[in-house]
């Protein structure tokens, strides 16, 4: 893993194979897997206010690469959508989350699923240990096709302790099973602005 800036207690990954909806009668699409990277860090700033929270921000590269490798590692596949949240221990503040998650921790994220032009859908909190959070997914290069709106739950169950964050970083292979609430499909996009 190389020397990190920031000390790390757990990676956590774990993997998500839904085979069928349960409404649909019909099987036989290929199943949506999704897969999340979970890293358990120290937070510095645990109960303390502090104005300059560049340190946290500049973590966020390296944090990007981490969980976006082994995310797409376990994944198995090519990713077609992402998602980023942080959940904060108690000792923190949500603010210490959203620092992590910046452009530097969504640009190597981009480069760890093999590039993305659509923004990157994320989610912070505060919480004790074992706190969940719904990771929002969303299609990687363009971020009206509906289809490929989702989440991943994530729950490390014994983080973040109080002077503690989770980082996160989540993928999927597909757009929801049996969608079927029209938009733009992924066989449109452009690849233009993100968006379409």
């Amino acid at each position: 893993m190389g020397e990190l800036p920031f000390s790390l207690r757990k990676l956590y990954v774990s993997v998500e194979e839904v085979l069928a909806s349960p409404e649909a009668a019909a099987r036989g699409e290929r199943p949506l897997r999704k897969a999340f990277a979970a890293a358990v860090v120290l937070n510095p700033h645990a109960g303390r206010r502090v104005e300059d929270l560049s340190e946290l921000i500049s973590w966020g590269e390296p944090l990007g690469e981490l969980l976006g490798a082994e995310a797409v590692k376990a994944l198995g596949g090519a990713a077609a959508s992402y998602g980023k949240a942080a959940i904060v221990g108690t000792d923190g503040e949500q603010e210490h989350g959203v620092a992590l998650l910046t452009t530097l921790f969504g640009d190597a994220l981009r480069a760890q699923v093999g590039g993305g032009l659509a923004w990157i859908s994320s989610a912070t909190k505060r919480g004790p240990s074992g706190t969940a959070i719904d990771v929002p997914l969303a299609h990687k290069d363009a971020l009206y096709v509906r289809d490929h709106y989702d989440a991943a739950e994530v729950r490390v169950p014994d983080a973040p302790l109080p002077d503690e964050i989770v980082a996160i970083a989540a993928v999927a292979n597909r757009g929801r099973l049996d969608a079927r609430c029209g938009g733009l499909s992924a066989s449109e996009i452009e690849g233009r602005d993100g968006l379409r």
